[in-house]
């Protein structure tokens, strides 16, 4: 704690950024030998000028500016909390006026006066400071240090709101002051500015939205919207898809031993096939981040897919059965579609000769096929 004598008026008014606390004086002995205009220094020693008469004006500007570096802004809160009437006092029973009066003075805003106001209401509550009722006008108390003023100041409006709370609890979280976060927030011109310059910027800001994703629908159903809207990231997406499918291909293979047949099957893998997985799958997994793995991964599918086929074919239980699949899926896929096809709704002119001599064409096909069918199971 601090005892000062708040400065003026007019020194707070010559405060040029708000919220910034000059960094705290220190002992005298730390400031002899400082160059001077002049060519002259000051010393512990005294020179002629300390023996010359000082303007009233110059050493209250002195005597200001050391309340400042030792109390930062609980010099000015001190003014505010000795000269604004607090909540439910009316006109007339103090001489105090309220924070509009106040901040019209000042010749500054009043939400400016409230953020003082409200920072020493608080260190009022933590018993840090009197409260606003235990002073008045003009009364000095003691000042806490101005290490402890940002604890309480919101030097931003923001701040005080529920995304300020959010914001500065975020920043904390991530070890940073809460000031920096909120001065970005309040700027997202600027941010969108770093994020186009800087690419170490932009990756921070795409990690960021990766770990916000989970936890907002919104924001991921907006994204995916952008992605679906723009052709480049559309097909970006795809790539990238194909690619982990082929990676999770692989991997299947090398960590379960399990054979996914182009029919469908699951069938164990042979060592040799589970090797040549296991060795692709290393190579990808060594990757960087920033590598591309498209390519690692075609070819680690392409090799597998190879070996795959091979294992099918040489078995000679395993091919029929693998033949008896695609036939059953073909069937299957063909039976689908022409259920889909309707005639309930239809109007005469909708059929075409075309159409008729295509289901004309289909049922010579399927007769075709029963009858090679029947002569084999025959």
């Amino acid at each position: 704690m601090t005892s000062a004598t708040a400065p003026t008026e007019s020194a707070a008014a010559d405060v040029a950024s708000e919220g910034v606390v000059p960094a705290q004086a220190g002992p005298a002995e730390a400031e002899a030998n400082i160059w001077v205009p002049g060519g002259e220094s000051v010393s512990d020693e005294g020179t002629p000028e300390d023996a010359a008469p000082v303007s009233d004006l110059v050493a209250e500007d002195a005597r200001a500016f050391g309340v400042y570096a030792r109390t930062g802004g609980w010099a000015f809160a001190l003014m505010v909390a000795r000269s604004v009437r607090p909540g439910g006092q009316a006109v007339g029973e103090t001489p105090k006026i309220s924070a509009r009066r106040f901040s019209e003075l000042a010749g500054c805003s009043a939400e400016r006066v409230m953020r003082y106001y409200k920072a020493w209401d608080k260190a009022a509550d933590d018993g840090l400071v009197p409260h606003f009722e235990a002073l008045t006008p003009g009364q000095d108390v003691e000042l806490p240090d101005s290490d402890a003023w940002l604890t309480y100041y919101a030097s931003r409006s923001i701040a005080v709101s529920p995304r300020g709370h959010a914001i500065s609890a975020a920043a904390e979280a991530e070890g940073i002051r809460p000031t920096k976060a909120l001065e970005v927030a309040e700027n997202p011109t600027a941010l969108r500015a770093a994020i186009l310059a800087d690419p170490g910027t932009a990756e921070a800001a795409r990690k960021a939205l990766m770990d916000r994703l989970e936890e907002d629908p919104a924001l991921r159903t907006e994204l995916v919207r952008d992605i679906v809207r723009t052709d480049d990231l559309k097909k970006a997406v795809a790539a990238e898809a194909k690619a982990g499918d082929r990676v999770e291909y692989v991997r299947q293979i090398a960590e379960n031993g399990q054979i996914k047949t182009a029919a469908g099957q699951k069938i164990e893998a042979p060592r040799e096939l589970r090797e040549e997985a296991e060795r692709h799958l290393s190579l990808i997994d060594e990757l960087d981040d920033d590598e591309e793995a498209g390519e690692w991964a075609r070819e680690a599918y392409d090799s597998v897919r190879e070996l795959v086929t091979k294992t099918v074919e040489s078995d000679p239980d395993l091919r029929v059965k693998e033949r008896r699949a695609k036939f059953y899926n073909s069937l299957q896929k063909a039976t689908k579609v022409f259920e889909e096809l309707t005639l309930d709704d239809a109007e005469d002119d909708v059929y075409e000769d075309d159409m008729l001599k295509r289901l004309e064409d289909l049922q010579q096909a399927i007769a075709s096929c029963i009858s090679a069918i029947q002569a084999k199971v025959q």
